[in-house]
Formats: structure tokens, sequence, C-alpha cells
């Protein structure tokens, strides 16, 4: 397992997150949000991690580099959900609820083809990695919540900056898979 290639996943799949993370750390205590967060984080990459086996039993690897169009695809393709966060449900369900709505698509689609193939230990390293950047990210967005320096350059960037990430991680998904090296092999 790449830890580089699961922190610029992590960081790439969540950035759109982490501008919700900005109004959702002012409404709501520090904990509340971590706690729904790394819940969310936890059902989707077990999720990804699952369909991940099941397609890795019945398929050869070389095969499943093809799932990386689906990073690719998220890229080009806008979906971009505004979720109403005034809810009457307990500040850590409200954050979760927020999170699966917002980030499943991506992360199922993303994290997918970077799970396949993996055994059981490296998945709990990955989530155990992703579960502790979970919580430093939403301290890093609680820091910086409030300068508008920051805000200014998310809002500006965050967008191209997200796409990019998305693109390279389907491309390091074809490479890694073999899948490429399959293709050249065939010419």
């Amino acid at each position: 397992m790449n830890l580089g290639i699961l922190v610029i996943t992590f960081l790439g799949v969540n950035f759109d997150f982490f501008f919700m993370l900005l109004f959702l750390l002012k409404k709501y205590r520090v904990s509340q949000v971590i706690i729904g967060y790394l819940i969310g984080v936890v059902i989707l990459l077990t999720a990804s991690y699952s369909i991940g086996v099941v397609l890795a039993s019945f398929l050869p690897e070389w095969i499943l580099g093809i799932l990386g169009v689906l990073p690719i695809y998220m890229a080009i393709h806008d979906n971009d959900e505004e979720q109403d966060s005034d809810s009457k449900k307990s500040p850590i369900v409200t954050v979760l609820l927020i999170y699966l709505s917002v980030c499943a698509g991506c992360v199922l689609a993303i994290f997918l083809p970077v799970m396949v193939g993996e055994s059981f230990n490296n998945f709990l390293i990955a989530l155990l990695i992703i579960a502790l950047l979970t919580i430093v990210i939403v301290f890093i967005v609680k820091l910086v919540a409030d300068m508008r320096v920051v805000t200014g350059l998310m809002d500006r960037y965050g967008e191209i900056l997200m796409k990019v990430c998305y693109i390279l991680i389907g491309l390091y998904v074809f490479w890694d898979s073999g899948l490429i090296s399959h293709v050249v092999a065939w010419f």
C-alpha cells in the first residue's frame, strides 16, 4: 500500500467537505464534528474495502485497474450538492449525514480502486491512518476557519486542485494495478 497515495486520496476526496467543516465547526463543538466525521469515514472506507474484496475475488488485479476511470470521471463530472445542515438531529448525526450526502459517491468511487487487492491488515492500517488524518484535518480547519486569506484561496483554486488530485489518483490506479503494462504488452 502506498501511504502517499492514501493521504493524497483522502485529501482530494474530502477537499470539498473541508469547506463544510468551516461551517460545522462554527456551529458545533469540535468533538461532535470529529465523531460524526469519523463515523462517516469508517462507514465509507469499510464499504470501499468490502466491495473491493468481492471484486478482487472474481477478477484479476490488472482488470480492476479499469476502476481508475472512476476518479477521473469524478474530476470531469461536476456534481456539487449543497446540503441543509439545519436539522433536528443531534450534532454528531447531522455531521455524519452531511458527510455521507456530500462525500459518499466520491469516497466510494475513488477509494474503491485504491483499496482493491489490499489485505485486511493493510485495510486496518489505512483506516487508522485516515482516522488520524480526519482528526488532524478537523483541528487544522478549526485553526484556519477565521483566516480570510485561506478561505479566499480555497474558494478560488479549491475546485481545480480537487480535480487534479482525482485525475492523478485515477492515473496511479491504472499504473499500480498493472493495467498500463498489460495493455502495452498487447502492442
